[in-house]
């Protein structure tokens, strides 16, 4: 795929810049709590304005119902946006609207234009061709180039992802660019011992990357919601913790696969455990042959912890996704919090997948560059890891 480098050498100045960018930060009323996706996307940016293209950004924020929702404005986005890159950023009020076009045209070079969340709009996430292409060439009128960097999004056939790199020259962003270098290390040959850490709720979030990767790691380490699945799969009593019943047997399978391959799939010895799911809940810590059948595990324990911390110690190559418990409580963030700290303190290759393991990362207070890569895109990393095709990657590739 062809990349902004090669943009930037081809010239930009007073050309339209289309850029997906993936500005879907947390928000608590019209506070951002998390602008670590707004801070990577904004090289990529700053460096198109600043050779002189005018720049129309345009992205998604939450799950609006394809209609304009004030809850989902991306009006605080543009501002931290402006303050990120150091420069103003006008805000259109609607996508493909008036608004939109009449500042669009107003740009001089240098300037930086965001639009109205794309998802206001129902062509944007149609499963409908048609409608979907429409809404793409409607975008496409915003640019004579496109540069996709919201890697958080490329798993997604969605009009602005997909559609409108067939409509326009296009081009990878910094961070994708960034990402996929990092994530086919993953996947190709990596340094050993490769050690990869999951965990998270559902272990049926989980079963593809397990079955791309377990031929591939030397450890293979589960905690979170996760583990208590498979425990159950190892025989024991786990009360009232997550359990997927109907997934018991394929851990058995993955017990029995990771045997068979000489790989080492760690599980928790001990579990910190709660009487009901809530953040005052009264922590009391057993073995996981021990768990109370009234009570549930919310976190790995003290033994866990260190066990893993032990594995990462000795790791070349490490990816890690999905928390270690219910890290937002802090009586049940202790697991999560070590095994992140033990990232920080490796000398391996260390990746962060994203979602919920970056933002436990920066909830907890851990430096960012203590880390190899942290992820943008949970979901995204979690597919290419799992050997998909990606559709937005695949527009920019062909």
């Amino acid at each position: 795929m062809k990349t902004l480098d090669e943009l930037l050498q081809e010239g930009v100045n007073g050309r339209r810049v289309l850029v997906r960018a993936d500005l879907n930060v947390p928000l608590d009323g019209k506070n951002i709590t998390d602008d670590g996706r707004i801070r990577a996307v904004a090289p990529t940016v700053k460096a198109l304005a600043e050779a002189g293209a005018r720049v129309v950004v345009c992205s998604h924020l939450g799950r609006p119902k394809g209609a304009p929702d004030p809850a989902f404005s991306l009006a605080p986005v543009a501002k931290r946006l402006g303050e990120v890159l150091g420069r103003e950023v006008a805000f259109a009020t609607d996508t493909v609207g008036t608004d939109a076009e009449t500042k669009a045209v107003a740009q001089g070079d240098g300037d930086v234009l965001l639009l109205e969340n794309l998802r206001f709009n129902k062509g944007e996430t149609s499963k409908d061709d048609t409608e979907r292409a429409e809404f793409a060439g409607q975008l496409a009128a915003f640019g004579d180039l496109y540069v996709d960097d919201a890697f958080g999004a490329v798993h997604r056939k969605h009009a602005s992802v997909y559609d409108v790199a067939k409509l326009l020259p296009h081009y990878a962003g910094w961070l994708i660019a960034k990402e996929v270098e990092v994530l086919s290390k993953l996947t190709g040959k990596p340094e050993q011992p490769y050690v990869v850490i999951l965990g998270g709720a559902k272990v049926s979030d989980k079963l593809a990357v397990i079955d791309n990767l377990l031929d591939k790691v030397d450890t293979l380490i589960v905690g979170g919601g996760m583990m208590f699945t498979f425990l159950a799969a190892q025989g024991h009593e786990v009360g009232s913790s997550l359990l997927e019943k109907d997934q018991v047997e394929v851990c058995k399978s993955y017990l029995a696969r990771a045997a068979e391959l000489g790989v080492e799939l760690l599980l928790p010895v001990d579990t910190v455990t709660a009487a009901e799911f809530a953040a005052d809940a009264e922590p009391l810590t057993v073995s996981v042959d021990a768990i109370p059948a009234e009570r549930m595990g919310l976190d790995i324990g003290p033994a866990s912890a260190k066990l893993f911390a032990e594995r990462i110690a000795g790791a070349e190559t490490v990816f890690w996704n999905g928390p270690m418990g219910v890290f937002e409580f802090p009586d049940y963030a202790a697991g999560t919090k070590t095994v992140a700290q033990a990232l920080v303190d490796s000398d391996a290759f260390s990746v962060v997948g994203g979602g919920d393991s970056a933002a436990a990362v920066r909830t907890l207070g851990l430096p960012e560059d203590g880390f190899g890569h942290i992820s943008t895109g949970g979901g995204a990393s979690l597919e290419y890891l799992e050997g998909k095709t990606l559709p937005g990657l695949d527009a920019l590739e062909k």
